[in-house]
């Protein structure tokens, strides 16, 4: 992408041009793009002050509120690297990425410090700066984030650089270790491009921003408010039951959804209220088929799926066409193609692995940090191998498919997980589901189903089966049923499958029910 400016250039853009534009509304008030360039410079003088400089490696473990916000551009215009850190990470998980990255300093809320702490031995030091001065008299070692917060307020004398590393992206880990994406200033400013172009941004446009800042959806949000003046409507997290009238109350036009957020919101209540809103476009990447015309009717929103991953600058695929299931079409500055296990392209109508490429440099990252193994797999030939399955029809339209780990061999048939899951969750009484492949007796592996109930009450697993048999062939329907309260997810609300169990002895069994599936 031919960017003129570095994210501090745009921010300094937006401070001289439209001073007064309120850049975003919390709890505690409105910031105007004034307010945040100064306590931006305040901040970044400070940061620059303990010796944070060009290039210096700093982890990030806050919540949602401004201060997050007013960091994550002050390590910008300093050109420091950020590593944002999830805020539920404890123990081996977050010692793990603090390993790996060895930051310079770590920024933290005083509510995740006795979390940190315990991590940061000796071998990696790191200076730490604390949010929250209340708390400060009973931490050690450590600098208070409101004083340092208070330093010069003229801008900093660092020049970032486009193409020089910005971002280390710990991905999720379903499936193992995370990994980190190494993601320069111009990646950084890619996902906020395609935010804009997925869910058609105006001027004066109001976004609902709820994702965590510490995930790549939020980080782009922050810099699709510089390149146009719209506002961000910043809460602390997700909330069902809130959302609408957050929305009405702030006069919402654009919202963003991941994972499960559609059948969430449509699992509330219905309300005379439903199309009380200036919502005009949901954008995100998850919608379920059977989901997507229902929230378009009830909530008069259109939807707009895309597809996209952190190591292709966030978005790759966008529908604007409103085929429902599909992730629509490549964005004009990348490649997209399916193909099998051996990188051959694939027909139209054939599932296969999704390999993304760049038309124009930069937008595709050069690997995960400490993981030559990881970044030899994930980069071959030419294209970007994503891992996740996919296909495409004679239109050229792309559909997501599922992850490629996430295939179960059955009975000498090849499973999808996610279709299987599909087909769950589209029970009346079935709120969420997952898969994952278990031991056989004798070899390959049998499907082992996970479901949350939505009365809370579990429902005959034989009505399920029965439910399943027309709408899916024999061989996918699972041989053993688990019911439970919820799932572990990460931030983009994938279920971690990692943590659910593999035990075959703690459920209920199709086999020993006596019940033989129709194969006709």
């Amino acid at each position: 992408m031919r960017y003129k400016r570095t994210i501090r250039e745009l921010l300094d853009y937006r401070v001289k041009h439209t001073p007064d534009f309120i850049f975003a509304v919390h709890q505690d008030g409105e910031i105007s793009f004034s307010t945040l360039g100064a306590c931006v410079n305040r901040l970044a003088n400070g940061l620059a002050a303990t010796g944070i400089a060009p290039g210096t490696s700093v982890a990030v473990m806050l919540a949602n509120h401004p201060d997050h916000i007013f960091t994550f551009f002050a390590l910008a215009s300093l050109g420091a690297v950020w590593v944002p850190i999830n805020t539920n990470l404890r123990g081996q998980s977050l010692a793990y990425i603090i390993e790996q990255n060895r930051p310079g300093a770590i920024i933290v809320d005083a509510e995740f410090l006795d979390r940190v702490e315990p991590v940061v031995t000796d071998k990696k030091k790191a200076m730490i700066i604390v949010r929250n001065s209340s708390m400060l008299a009973k931490c050690k070692n450590v600098l208070d984030f409101a004083t340092v917060a208070k330093a010069d307020l003229n801008p900093p004398s660092t020049r970032p650089v486009l193409d020089n590393l910005r971002c280390v992206a710990f991905t999720s880990g379903t499936t193992g270790p995370p990994k980190g994406v190494l993601m320069t200033e111009r990646m950084l400013r890619a996902c906020a491009t395609g935010a804009a172009i997925v869910s058609d941004v105006r001027p004066q446009d109001v976004y609902l921003f709820w994702e965590p800042i510490y995930h790549n959806s939020g980080a782009q949000m922050c810099i699709l408010a510089l390149m146009e003046p719209i506002t961000l409507v910043v809460v602390p997290r997700f909330s069902a039951s809130r959302f609408w009238d957050i929305i009405r109350k702030n006069k919402v036009t654009k919202i963003h959804y991941l994972g499960g957020i559609i059948d969430i919101l449509l699992k509330q209540p219905p309300s005379a209220d439903d199309k009380s809103h200036y919502v005009r476009i949901a954008f995100g990447g998850g919608c379920r088929k059977e989901s997507w015309r229902e929230f378009e009717q009830r909530f008069g929103v259109k939807i707009r799926e895309c597809y996209g991953l952190t190591e292709a600058s966030g978005f790759t695929t966008v529908n604007t066409s409103g085929k429902v299931g599909s992730i629509g079409k490549p964005f004009p500055y990348f490649d997209v193609q399916i193909a099998d296990d051996n990188g051959v392209p694939l027909k139209a109508g054939l599932t296969g692995e999704i390999l993304v490429r760049q038309k124009e440099p930069g937008l595709i990252t050069q690997g995960y940090l400490k993981n030559q193994e990881a970044t030899a797999a994930a980069l071959r030939g030419g294209w970007l191998h994503t891992g996740d399955l996919g296909s495409y029809d004679s239109e050229g339209d792309f559909y997501y498919m599922g992850r490629k780990k996430d295939s179960i061999r059955r009975r000498g048939e090849n499973v999808s997980a996610w279709e299987v899951e599909s087909v769950l969750n589209s029970h009346p009484d079935i709120t969420e589901s997952a898969v994952i492949g278990v031991d056989a007796e004798i070899g390959e592996q049998e499907l082992k189903a996970f479901i949350v109930c939505a009365a809370g009450t579990p429902v005959d697993p034989l009505v399920i089966i029965k439910w399943c048999e027309p709408r899916m062939p024999y061989f996918q329907i699972p041989r053993y049923f688990a019911f439970v309260d919820g799932f572990k997810k990460t931030p983009t609300e994938r279920i971690r499958k990692e943590t659910l169990s593999n035990d075959t002895n703690d459920c209920w069994d199709l086999e020993r029910s006596g019940y033989r599936i129709r194969k006709d």
